[in-house]
């Protein structure tokens, strides 16, 4: 595995997680959310979401890379958006467990509000991996 790919795919990711929770926070429904949560935009907007974009996208880009033969799909767009929304079940999870006595309406309104970026980081690390298939950058195993 090249890390040259692999960070190439990581910081794509998480440019795309990032834009995609620039573009979100700009919502009249994420200024809501914000105040309720007592959410700073200045943190949350551009050191937090891109740090969590950039390691939510490595994991990604490394299983991805890692374990591209058995992830059951051709498509690789649709094998990382199967393993980007497993990573946002997982991190859903784990942050049930954490905290326990959060409202279940909490979760799913949080799933959601984080649906988008994880489709977005999904979408663009496939689709920077087929490109690099395509034109011979990396090689299928």
């Amino acid at each position: 595995m090249s890390f040259k790919k692999l960070f190439a795919l990581s910081v794509t990711g998480g440019a795309a997680f990032w834009l995609t929770d620039f573009a979100m926070s700009l919502s009249p429904i994420a200024a809501n959310y914000k105040a309720a949560f007592s959410i700073s935009y200045i943190p949350l907007a551009i050191a937090e979401a891109l740090t969590r974009g950039v390691i939510v996208s490595f994991c990604v880009s490394y299983i991805l890379l890692r374990f591209f033969d058995r992830i059951p799909t051709k498509n690789t767009i649709l094998k990382s958006v199967i393993l980007s929304l497993i990573s946002l079940a997982a991190i859903e999870i784990l942050s049930t467990s954490v905290n326990p006595g959060n409202a279940l309406v909490y979760h799913i309104i949080d799933t959601i509000i984080n649906l988008p970026r994880f489709l977005a980081l999904g979408i663009v690390t496939g689709l920077l991996l087929r490109w690099m298939l395509k034109n011979g950058l990396l090689s299928p195993k």
